[in-house]
């Protein structure tokens, strides 16, 4: 079992920065991948970046050059620091961790951008 708790979001104007963070514990020895997924209401729930098996991170192409993840083993978090912040950018993320074919969902945070 993994637990993850997410914190950061919030509200703010386009061009504007924030940085998501997602805390994890439990059996995070087994983690082989982790990732950061988006949901705009009305919308399904994107993939937005993720990095597998020790890999580079990948990201959607709407956000390539704005957002960045990136891990602190250490402190067993992973982040999204989301750089010039688009309206489209607004919606509930959520950041998941895999074990093999299993994956573990963070609580999710709203991030609104305002035009």
């Amino acid at each position: 079992q993994v637990q993850l708790v997410q914190s950061g979001g919030g509200l703010v104007q386009a061009g504007g920065s924030l940085r998501l963070s997602c805390a994890a514990s439990g059996s995070i020895s087994s983690t082989n991948g982790m990732a950061w997924y988006r949901q705009a209401p009305g919308k399904q729930r994107e993939l937005v970046a993720q990095i597998m098996n020790g890999g580079s991170p990948d990201y959607l192409d709407s956000v390539k050059g704005r957002f960045t993840m990136s891990g602190d083993n250490a402190k067993n978090t992973v982040y999204l620091q989301m750089n010039s912040l688009k309206p489209e950018d607004t919606g509930v993320y959520y950041c998941k961790f895999f074990t093999g074919p299993i994956g573990y969902w963070g609580q999710g945070t709203q991030v609104t951008v305002s035009s």
